[in-house]
């Protein structure tokens, strides 16, 4: 190899090698009621609990804390762990209604 043609190999190699790699995410999946339940993840709203029971969320690796609220029910709270790698964390929530 010439040294012009060897330079511009190693640089193809080089921008391979450190281009920014894609931010990785695991997949979150709920079910439960009631459908119009308020879903926040890290004190961030994405949805009601129906919505997010369809679409499913993508959490980046790291610890998360899930809280689901609607009036007239108790509230929800879990730290859920994303693990790469591990599969979909997948919750079952079912609000109690506030006793009388």
């Amino acid at each position: 190899m010439t040294g012009k043609v060897l330079g511009l190999a190693l640089a193809a190699a080089l921008t391979v090698a450190c281009a920014p790699r894609a931010p990785r995410t695991v997949s979150m999946r709920m079910v439960g009621s009631p459908p119009d339940a308020t879903v926040t993840i890290d004190d961030q709203f994405v949805g009601t609990l129906d919505v997010v029971a369809r679409r499913g969320v993508a959490l980046p690796p790291g610890s998360h804390r899930i809280s689901v609220e609607a009036a007239g029910y108790l509230p929800w709270d879990r730290i859920v762990e994303a693990t790469e790698g591990a599969g979909p964390v997948r919750l079952d929530v079912r609000l109690t209604r506030v006793p009388d």
